[in-house]
């Protein structure tokens, strides 16, 4: 694997020593976030943030997430573990991963089943289309997808 780079150590180490979910840079913009799942990246889809350039640590990144991040045009992105399949995402489109375990898949937050927004995903191999799908499986939990949901961004 490359070295990362500055903004990504940054983005990994503001991530592990202050208890986050997500986190991006880019120089000296820091944007978090204690939210977890995809909701967070949601709102920055749906506040039509300009991300281009940021890097993004994450705890966890599947294939949803892997998606939206390319949506959002992050240039790398680290997580303390990543499927095989959000790898296999960002190497489709150009987003160094970086990560310090692979697994299969997410599982669901009560660990007896797939986490939803991959099973919403598995069947797509487009970010647009597989943001459709992750709003709808949100929407089937009953769980606001679109924004409507507390900021979580500081």
């Amino acid at each position: 694997m490359k070295e990362m780079k500055e903004d990504l150590k940054k983005a990994k180490s503001v991530l592990l020593s202050e208890g986050l979910t997500c986190v991006l840079v880019r120089g000296e913009d820091v944007v978090r976030s204690r939210v977890r799942g995809v909701k967070p990246l949601l709102e920055l889809i749906d506040g039509r943030k300009d991300m281009r350039g940021f890097s993004a640590a994450d705890k966890v990144v599947g294939r949803a997430a892997a998606f939206l991040y390319v949506i959002l045009g992050v240039d790398a992105v680290y997580a303390g573990m990543m499927t095989k399949g959000a790898v296999t995402v960002f190497a489709e489109y150009g987003i160094m991963a970086y990560y310090d375990s692979t697994a299969d898949t997410v599982m669901n937050r009560a660990k007896d089943d797939l986490c939803p927004m991959e099973k919403a995903v598995a069947d797509t191999g487009d970010p647009f289309t597989a943001l459709h799908l992750i709003r709808d499986a949100l929407s089937a939990l009953g769980s606001p997808g679109d924004g409507a949901a507390q900021q979580s961004w500081t």
